[in-house]
């Protein structure tokens, strides 16, 4: 089956290229000469411009049509810890992926992962909704709260 890049992988796409349990977004691309470093493997740094990508992505496809009637939040990386699994090189093809696994008021907690026919990393981090001024802490709306619990099975955390 041909890798489709750019564009959203359907569960049965994700399970056909490796990816064990399928996620809401996941979009495939190929390992670029400028993404490897001195020893000709991928850069971590690499890494986490794939995971912003496909994080950036998650959030315009699947959370801001709930923003639609107010103004647009400031989304805000708050921390991440990354894992890397295994090396990756140059004309690889590979699959990020993004999913929500839990939330509170104003801040959600996500989980990435890059797969090559096997896992080569994961991340785990924190996103912050603040105000569009950057003031305060914005809500989510009872919509996303609800597309979350219900696609995603993520949970609140009091």
């Amino acid at each position: 089956m041909t890798l489709l890049f750019h564009t959203p992988l359907s569960p049965d796409q994700q399970l056909q290229h490796g990816i064990d349990v399928p996620q809401t977004l996941a979009m495939a691309d190929r390992v670029r000469f400028s993404e490897l470093d001195i020893l000709n493997h991928v850069n971590n740094k690499a890494y986490l411009d794939w995971f912003e990508v496909s994080r950036v992505a998650y959030f315009n496809q699947f959370c801001a049509p709930h923003f639609a009637d107010g103004p647009a939040p400031r989304n805000v990386l708050r921390n991440a810890d990354v894992h890397y699994v295994k090396e990756m090189q140059l004309d690889e093809t590979y699959i990020a992926t993004t999913q929500v696994v839990s939330f509170r008021r104003t801040s959600y907690v996500f989980e990435q992962q890059i797969w090559s026919t096997d896992l080569r990393c994961r991340m785990r981090g924190v996103m912050v909704l603040r105000s569009p001024d950057g003031g305060s802490g914005y809500p989510f709306p009872d919509s996303l709260i609800e597309f979350w619990r219900h696609n995603e099975g993520a949970q609140h955390e009091a």
